[in-house]
């Protein structure tokens, strides 16, 4: 008995002997949580999608017995994402492509608190939106901090609901800024990302990136296909979404930036043909007259290589850097002019500015809602001058044609008619009966496409 107690006691020493490391130590990153989760919300959206057809059989088998089939139509889905209260009001900020169509709108708060939000604004180019709750009582928010100061190397947290879990946190380091990759849809680029190796999964889309401070410097929005490689996500600078904030809030609609210039991507065969002095970059093929690329003294075969900092290697980046900015912004532009690389201080513009909104509204046909060239549409789409017509804004039918292409001419049974204003397309589409045959020709990228039917 006493032996044992002789060894219980030497056990006790040698456990006594190993003091614990930093015994009063506490990491800031609890201290970053237990102020900033409160305010970070879960985001739960029903939406109405369009499901494929499985197999006619199959359908008609679940028709005729069940009444309805689960493979093809339409269906309710609710999709999960993440926000962040950014004012007492109950304002939140979280993606568009978690929020954008959505019939109802949930949000869900760290104590279990549920509320219908309502939809404000967003914007489907810079994947941003704007939501607000109403409670009866002093909402937790979480500051802004600055995205420009993001230094390489410091610590980040997410806080998000990935795959459902709510309010998950993981961390990591900023891996590298002024990322760009393209968007799923083909439609874009997302530009100017910072990049993080902090976990960053399905779900966590909206939510915020901490810095140590507990600030959010930038909206996770993004991630590498899981299959090709790992803790490579990506965040919306913060200060890109303060520029559209107080216009979501006012009016539920973004007014961006405009240059002025029809551009092109530079390729290596471009570079040769022309004997330009770079082999990347946007080629400015026309500076639109009186526009602020032509009042800073841009000029038509100028190779935009940098925007405001950030290094363009295409068009359509260049396009997208430019719509992160809003009318009266001040940027710096360096272009490369036969060799030789040129600074420019360019304040940018509205297209707004350069042409009225028209007073006609066009008339919807066989899914199409068409709309005056604007200035800008010429920058985005890079439309020439000499082409005119209507612009397609959107397709909610089964013809190719796709947003920004220009129709310019519409036959209807032999009678063709050309299309320069909106007056001229519904004049032209007002014609078509029943069993006409209609072409509908438009222009893509300089290349002719016509697409017919029977209506």
């Amino acid at each position: 008995m006493r032996k044992a107690f002789v060894m219980l006691s030497v056990l006790v020493a040698l456990v006594s002997s190993f003091a614990l490391v930093n015994p009063d130590y506490q990491s800031p990153i609890v201290a970053v949580v237990e102020a900033c989760a409160p305010a970070v919300v879960k985001v739960e959206a029903v939406k109405t999608v369009t499901s494929p057809y499985f197999d006619p059989f199959i359908e008609e088998f679940f028709r005729r017995w069940f009444g309805y089939s689960p493979f093809g139509g339409t269906q309710r889905a609710t999709s999960i994402g993440s926000g962040f209260i950014f004012d007492k009001e109950g304002y939140i900020l979280t993606n568009e492509h978690v929020v954008g169509g959505a019939s109802e709108i949930t949000v869900t708060l760290l104590d279990g608190s549920s509320y219908k939000a309502e939809y404000i604004g967003g914007d489907s180019e810079l994947d941003i939106a704007v939501l607000k709750i109403s409670a009866q009582r002093e909402l937790p928010t979480v500051p802004f901090g600055d995205s420009d100061r993001v230094k390489i190397g410091e610590w980040v947290i997410a806080i998000g609901n990935p795959l459902g879990f709510q309010h998950t946190v993981t961390i990591g380091v900023v891996s590298a800024t002024g990322r760009r990759i393209p968007k799923p849809d083909g439609s874009g680029y997302y530009t100017n990302l910072i990049q993080t190796d902090a976990a960053i999964n399905p779900g966590n889309s909206g939510g915020p990136l901490l810095n140590i401070h507990g600030q959010v410097i930038g909206i996770n929005t993004a991630i590498i296909n899981p299959q090709q490689a790992v803790n490579l996500g990506f965040a919306i600078p913060i200060n890109t979404v303060k520029r559209f904030i107080n216009q979501l809030v006012e009016t539920g609609k973004t007014q961006k930036a405009y240059l002025g210039v029809r551009i092109t991507t530079v390729t290596n065969e471009l570079a040769k043909a022309l004997g330009l002095k770079v082999n990347k970059g946007a080629l400015i093929v026309q500076v639109l007259e009186g526009s602020p690329a032509d009042k800073a003294g841009l000029k038509d075969n100028d190779v935009v290589v940098k925007f405001d900092g950030v290094d363009v290697s295409s068009d359509a980046e260049l396009v997208s850097l430019i719509h992160s900015h809003v009318p009266g912004d001040i940027v710096e532009i360096v272009v490369n002019r036969n060799g030789k690389e040129i600074k420019f201080v360019v304040t940018l513009g509205a297209a707004s500015d350069e042409q009225a909104p028209s007073s006609i509204s066009a008339k919807e046909f066989v899914g199409l809602i068409v709309d005056e060239i604007t200035p800008a549409d010429r920058e985005t789409y890079s439309i020439p001058t000499s082409v005119n017509g209507v612009i397609v804004r959107q397709n909610k039918g089964s013809l190719g044609l796709q947003v920004g292409d220009v129709i310019d001419q519409v036959a209807v049974s032999g009678q063709r008619y050309t299309i320069r204003s909106l007056s001229d397309w519904n004049q032209a589409v007002e014609k078509v009966k029943k069993g006409d045959f209609v072409a509908i020709f438009a222009v893509r990228k300089n290349a002719r496409l016509v697409f017919s039917f029977t209506y």
